[in-house]
Formats: structure tokens, sequence, C-alpha cells
């Protein structure tokens, strides 16, 4: 029996000719590939803002006076502000002295 491996395999001249255009093709594509990578990296690169210079930091209070049995499960961060959810309600404190300046009951919906 003839085994097809190992021996010369003759192309037909306009078959070589649609694969080098093909190999032309797959080339360019991926010339065009790479310039769009490029371009993208370059464009969010110079397009985000300095994360350096986005204006003075907010300090934070000392300390905040916590009402008895409140325990805080997040804290977020105003202008001139503290919030703290604790369960059912959020506590607003003044960002500069940390006292309690409001207290929100919030309607969880939950039975």
């Amino acid at each position: 029996m003839d085994d097809p491996v190992g021996k010369d395999f003759e192309l037909n001249p306009k078959d070589a000719a649609g694969l080098t255009l093909l190999r032309r093709l797959v080339t360019g594509l991926l010339g065009v590939m790479i310039v769009g990578f490029l371009v993208l990296i370059g464009f969010l690169v110079t397009r985000f803002p300095d994360f350096e210079n986005t204006g003075p930091a907010l300090s934070w209070p000392e300390a905040l006076d916590l009402p008895e049995g409140v325990t805080p499960e997040a804290v977020t961060r105003g202008s001139d502000w503290v919030a703290v959810v604790a369960g059912d309600e959020i506590l607003i404190f003044d960002a500069a002295t940390g006292a309690l300046r409001q207290r929100v009951a919030v309607e969880t919906g939950a039975n």
C-alpha cells in the first residue's frame, strides 16, 4: 500500500497564487490589528484624567459619636458630612466635629 506521507506534493500555480494572496491578507490584518490596539491604548492613556490631581482630599473626623447599640454597616463621605448606615436607619454626622446631625429612618420592606 502506498503511503502518501513523505511524498512530494505538487501545487497548482493557480492555487499557489491564492495562498500567497491569503498569506498577504492575514499579514495585513495582523498589522491593522496591532495598529488598532496601539491606538486604543493611546486613547486610554490620553483620555483618562490624572487621578493624582483631582483636588484636595477630604478629611475624616477623628471619631464619630455613635449612639449606644448602633452597629455600622456602611460609611460614606460627603463634602461636609459623613453618613453611617446602621440597620434600618442612616446617621448623618458633621464631618468637621463628628457630632450627630440627623437620624433618617429607612423602610427596608423586609418583614
